[in-house]
C-alpha cells in the first residue's frame, strides 16, 4: 500500500559498541527473521536455526559474563535487542528471553565449578533452554507446586508434570523447580535437568491462539535421576530463585511487548499513508491521526519504563516494582496498539494478508505469562501500599 519505509527507533545506547551490536541485530532480523515470519507461525514451524545463528552471533547471553561465553552487556541493551527481534518475530524474541531466564539460576546461583562445566555451551554453544515452574494446578500460586525431588543417595529422583512451558519438548536443558521439603515456599530446590535425561518427555503442544510457531506444552517427569551436582543454590532455596529470575525475566515480556507494539504501529502507519479514500490518503483523517499519536505516544512511554527498569537493576538496585510495572503496562500497551491497527487497517486487518491480526493474537499471551497483569498490579500495591491485611 506504501512505499514508506519505517524509520528505526531513536534508541539512547551506553557505548559505541551497543550501537554495533543493534546494527547487528537489525540486520539478522531484517535478512533472516522477518521474511519467513508470517509463513512459519501460519506452518507452526519453530524456528531452530535462527537460535542456532543467534547463538554463533553472541546473542542467547549478552547480559552474562563473558568468561562463560556471555556478552557482558548491561540490562539496558539486552533489553532493546530483544525488542528488535519481537518486532521481527514475536517467537524469536520471546524465545531468547525465556532462554535468558532458564540460564540466570545456574549462572546467579550455581557454583564456579557448575558455571565452569554447563554455561559456555548454554551461552554460546547452540542449545536452548526452558524455565520449568508453573503446573497444571499451580500457575498464579506457584509455591503450592506439587512436582517432587527425592534425595536417593547422589541423586535426586524427580518426579511430576510442569505446564505451560516454552519450548517444552524441544529444549536441550530445563530450570526446574521442585518440592523437596515441606509445603509452602520454603520446601522448593532448583535443578538443572539435561532435555535427554531418561523419563523426561514432552507432551503434544498446546493449540494457541497466536504464536504457533513457539511450542508451549506440558513437560512430564518420570522418575528423572539427576545428581545432586545439578542441584542449583541452597535446597529450600528454589522458590527465592525462581521469584529473582521472574523479576528480570518481566523486564524481557515487556521489551518483547514494545517490539511488537511497534512492528504494529509500523504497519498502521505505511497503510494509512498509502491507502487513500475520499481524495486523500487516509492519515490526513484527524481520526486516525489521534489514534496513530495515542499509539506512538504509549509505545515511548512503555519504552521509558522498561528501560528506567532496567537501569535500576544494571545499578544494583531494588527493581521488581519497576518490572511488575513495566510488564504491566508494555503488555497492555501491546494489546491496545496491535488492536488499534487492526481498526485503521479496516477489513484488510481482520485478514491474514496483513500481519497486524497475527500481531493482535500474539499480544494477548504477554498479558499473561510470567505472572498474569493481575498478579502484576497485586505486587505494585504491595510495594506502594504495604501487604494486605489478613
Amino acid at each position: 500500500m506504501s512505499d514508506r519505509d519505517p524509520q528505526p527507533v531513536e534508541r539512547q545506547l551506553p557505548t559505541d559498541e551497543a550501537r554495533d551490536l543493534l546494527a547487528l541485530v537489525r540486520e539478522i532480523a531484517h535478512r533472516e527473521i522477518a521474511p519467513k515470519a508470517a509463513e512459519e507461525e501460519d506452518a507452526g514451524r519453530f524456528p531452530r536455526e535462527v537460535f542456532t545463528l543467534l547463538s554463533e552471533s553472541g546473542l542467547l547471553g549478552l547480559v552474562y559474563d563473558s568468561e562463560y561465553g556471555g556478552g557482558d552487556q548491561p540490562y539496558e541493551v539486552y533489553l532493546q535487542v530483544l525488542e528488535e527481534l519481537a518486532a521481527a518475530r514475536l517467537t524469536v524474541g520471546l524465545g531468547v528471553s525465556v532462554h535468558t531466564l532458564a540460564s540466570y539460576a545456574l549462572a546467579a546461583y550455581g557454583t564456579k565449578e557448575q558455571q565452569v562445566e554447563h554455561l559456555p555451551a548454554m551461552l554460546g554453544g547452540g542449545l536452548l533452554g526452558a524455565y520449568c515452574l508453573s503446573e497444571p494446578a499451580s500457575g498464579s500460586d506457584a509455591a503450592s507446586l506439587r512436582t517432587k525431588a527425592v534425595r536417593e543417595g547422589d541423586d535426586w529422583v524427580i518426579n511430576g508434570t510442569k505446564a505451560w512451558i516454552t519450548h517444552g519438548g524441544i529444549a536441550d536443558f530445563y530450570t526446574v523447580m521442585a518440592r523437596t521439603g515441606a509445603e509452602g515456599s520454603h520446601g522448593i530446590t532448583a535443578f538443572l535437568v539435561p532435555g535427554d535425561a531418561e523419563g523426561l518427555s514432552g507432551a503434544v503442544p498446546e493449540k494457541k491462539m497466536g504464536m504457533k510457531g513457539s511450542p508451549t506444552a506440558q513437560v512430564h517427569f518420570d522418575d528423572v535421576r539427576v545428581p545432586d551436582e545439578r542441584r542449583l543454590g541452597e535446597e529450600g532455596q528454589g522458590f527465592a530463585i525462581a521469584l529473582a529470575a521472574l523479576d528480570s525475566g518481566r523486564l524481557g515480556i515487556a521489551a518483547c511487548a514494545i517490539g511488537l507494539a511497534q512492528a504494529a504501529l509500523d504497519e498502521a502507519v505505511g497503510y494509512a499513508t498509502g491507502r487513500r479514500q475520499f481524495g486523500h490518503p487516509i492519515s490526513d483523517f484527524q481520526g486516525l491521526r489521534f489514534m496513530i499519536a495515542d499509539m506512538a505516544t504509549q509505545i515511548e512511554a512503555g519504552r521509558a519504563l522498561y528501560l528506567a527498569a532496567a537501569r535500576l537493576r544494571d545499578a544494583g538496585r531494588p527493581f521488581a516494582k519497576q518490572a511488575a510495572m513495566a510488564k504491566l503496562y508494555c503488555t497492555d500497551t501491546a494489546m491496545k496498539v496491535t488492536t488499534d491497527a487492526v481498526q485503521i487497517l479496516g477489513g484488510y486487518g481482520y485478514t491474514a494478508d496483513f500481519p497486524v491480526e497475527r500481531y493482535m493474537r500474539e499480544a494477548k499471551v504477554l498479558q499473561i505469562v510470567e505472572g498474569t497483569n493481575q498478579i502484576q498490579r497485586m505486587v505494585i500495591a504491595r510495594h506502594v501500599a504495604g501487604p494486605e491485611s489478613r
